[in-house]
């Protein structure tokens, strides 16, 4: 025993030194220079006349066992999945111009979905594809190979789930461009604060769900759903892949015709406050409920010729800051952690579709980051988790508080500032008409 405390105490220096070159390792300012720059606009076209969409949906096909993502680890594997995920696509086009819009029943979307999707379009004579995750905190993981992802959310990266992912939005982009057909536009709006509640304070979700339907000569040819409820009703640990209340409502209105897209708004701080039922039976009592929301969202025609723009403005993010999410003593390793893992490059989308004029962002902007971009750009609706995933966008106000959904975001009080200065320069070249 006395010789083993003599070890031990021989080992004692050792292990601090180690411990503390490790530290100062950790330490060490890895990020390197940070680049500032203003917003620059890399994508701007538009058209006005006839409209003309195609749709399709595709399962995915998990490549079976396969992590179940949204949650941090332990992560259960799922073996099956229960309904399927779906990647669904919509081309619209007017004129010359062609926009194609993907859903994907996931958690996140990553650049490198993305810039496949894209080279994938222009094949198709698509001008442009924006991505869109409907945020389900329950389907399969593995596609982001980004450190932080993995320890966070998506869980260990594989090529055959990134494969899987792309190979089915391929298909349904490929499908959806095949089968344009003359169409109208319609718009509706209903409204249920009930339905959501913020979790973390700030601005509460509105509870407004936007309802835009293209019509052809024999029904709807899409709808695409715009609403702002977090996606986390599917329990944690669950057997099976599951997209959560999305992809029950997308089959529910698919019933009447037409594939349906489910498209998050700032859905940051918004979680579901309906309670019926638990776990996937809850899940389905709520895609139900949203259901008589749509039905309640009458549409109307918008009267030709259909407007279509689309501009993209790129923007240099700050320097991540780790300062709300680990202890003070560990700031500088988290700082560098995020450094290694963050983009430092961001775009931000701004759409307009006959009266509808959308900004979309690549992150989860709460409902007062989203009103703090519409009163800047005059858009009609803020839509998250598009293009790249950059974490949570709270209001500076939030952030300097260390309040609501700040608590989670990877950058500095400057974000919302950043994605501001873009999103007010691609609304102006897309010819937003809303005053801001």
């Amino acid at each position: 025993m006395a010789s083993r405390r003599r070890l031990l105490r021989s080992l004692l220096p050792f292990a601090l030194l180690t411990a503390g070159a490790a530290y100062a390792i950790a330490s060490w300012n890895w990020c390197g220079r940070w680049e500032t720059r203003p917003p620059a606009l890399m994508l701007n076209t538009r058209a006005e006349g006839a409209l003309k969409v195609g749709a399709a949906r595709v399962p995915l096909q998990p490549p079976f066992p396969v992590v179940v993502a949204g949650y941090p680890p332990p992560r259960p594997e799922a073996s099956q999945a229960a309904p399927a995920p779906h990647a669904r696509a919509v081309v619209v086009q007017v004129g010359e111009v062609r926009v194609g819009l993907v859903s994907l029943e996931l958690l996140s979307v990553t650049a490198n979905l993305v810039e496949p999707l894209r080279l994938r379009g222009a094949e198709l004579g698509i001008n442009d594809v924006l991505v869109f995750a409907t945020h389900t905190h329950s389907s399969l993981g593995g596609y982001d190979s980004r450190l932080v992802a993995q320890i966070a959310g998506t869980g260990r990266y594989r090529d055959d789930s990134l494969s899987a992912v792309s190979s089915a939005a391929l298909e349904a982009l490929r499908q959806a461009a095949a089968t344009l057909t003359d169409a109208t536009l319609e718009v509706g709006e209903a409204r249920e604060p009930g339905f959501v509640y913020s979790r973390s304070g700030g601005e509460p979700p509105d509870g407004v769900l936007t309802r835009v339907v293209f019509r052809g000569a024999s029904g709807p040819v899409a709808e695409l759903l715009l609403l702002a409820a977090h996606p986390t009703l599917v329990p944690r640990q669950h057997a099976s892949v599951d997209p959560d209340y999305p992809g029950r409502l997308s089959e529910l209105r698919e019933a009447g015709g037409g594939v349906v897209l489910v498209l998050q708004g700032a859905v940051g701080n918004a979680s579901v406050a309906f309670n019926e039922g638990q776990g996937v039976e809850r899940a389905a009592a709520f895609a139900q409920a949203l259901s008589g929301l749509v039905d309640k969202a009458v549409p109307s025609a918008v009267p030709g010729p259909t407007r279509l723009a689309l501009a993209r403005a790129e923007v240099a993010l700050p320097r991540p800051d780790s300062s709300r999410l680990v202890p003070a003593l560990t700031r500088a390793a988290g700082d560098n952690f995020l450094c290694h893992s963050s983009a430092r490059v961001a775009a931000v989308n701004a759409l307009a579709l006959g009266p509808l004029e959308l900004l979309t962002l690549p992150g989860e902007p709460t409902m007062g980051a989203g009103q703090v971009l519409l009163q800047r750009t005059g858009a009609t609706r803020v839509l998250g988790l598009s293009g790249d995933y950059i974490g949570y966008v709270d209001t500076p106000e939030q952030v300097a508080q260390k309040a609501g959904e700040s608590k989670r975001q990877y950058f500095g009080p400057t974000l919302l500032e950043r994605l501001g200065a873009a999103a007010q320069s691609a609304s102006e070249a897309a010819g937003f008409t809303r005053e801001p």
